[in-house]
């Protein structure tokens, strides 16, 4: 196992099996994980729980700066003092936090927070723009990807397993949308790092996508 300080960013579209292979990689070498997907998700969720307009960019900004977002040691998200860590799953949330996302001074304020987090490296960070933008200089960068039809399955079962209402084919035009949102957004677009290794995880089981990552790390 390599003794270097490495930061790990992991990026790739929904459902991929971003959050989860890197929380295994993470344990694994005992890095801080930061799932900057739920940082979006809880702005979301505030954003639709205060009735603000997400199509009004400057509110949506604005109500970012008046909140804390954190993330505690056992993945538990919090807004301000309320754990929303099952909240922000909702399909409410889903179904808008590529709008709220997108919006570049939203980002901007995300991506200075995540490479705070980041800065003293021996951290594993997954999202859509991590290697490209918020991590560039991380030393192992992972671009995940995966058929629409296997994502949507991952999710789906996601769903029933946590009790959450789910439709499959509803699942798959979500994900078809995100995909499409995301990766043609102004601003820090889905996009894989030049220097970033692709993995395919359709046929992959997560453990086995975990496994690819840390034989990496002990070759860095």
């Amino acid at each position: 196992m390599s003794n270097r300080k490495l930061s790990i960013a992991i990026d790739g579209p929904a459902a991929a099996g971003k959050s989860t292979v890197a929380k295994i990689v993470a344990k694994k070498l005992g890095y801080v994980y930061i799932d900057t997907g739920a940082m979006y998700r809880t702005l979301t969720y505030s954003v639709l729980h205060h009735h603000i307009d997400i199509n009004k960019s400057e509110k949506v900004v604005q109500h970012l700066k008046e909140i804390a977002i954190d993330i505690n040691a056992q993945q538990e998200v919090f807004l301000n003092t309320q754990n929303v860590t099952e909240d922000i799953r909702s399909d409410a949330v889903t179904q808008n936090v590529s709008a709220i996302a997108s919006i570049a001074d939203v980002r901007s304020i995300m991506v200075q927070r995540q490479q705070k987090l980041a800065q003293n490296r021996e951290v594993v960070m997954d999202g859509r723009d991590i290697g490209t933008h918020v991590i560039p200089d991380a030393e192992i960068k992972i671009f995940l990807v995966a058929s629409v039809s296997e994502r949507a399955k991952r999710r789906h079962e996601e769903n029933e397993k946590k009790g959450f209402p789910s439709n499959l084919a509803q699942i798959e035009n979500d994900i078809k949308l995100r995909d499409k949102m995301d990766s043609e957004r102004k601003v820090s677009p889905l996009k894989k790092a030049e220097d970033a290794i692709e993995i395919d995880t359709t046929s992959l089981s997560i453990q086995e996508v975990a496994e690819k990552i840390l034989a990496l790390v002990n070759t860095n």
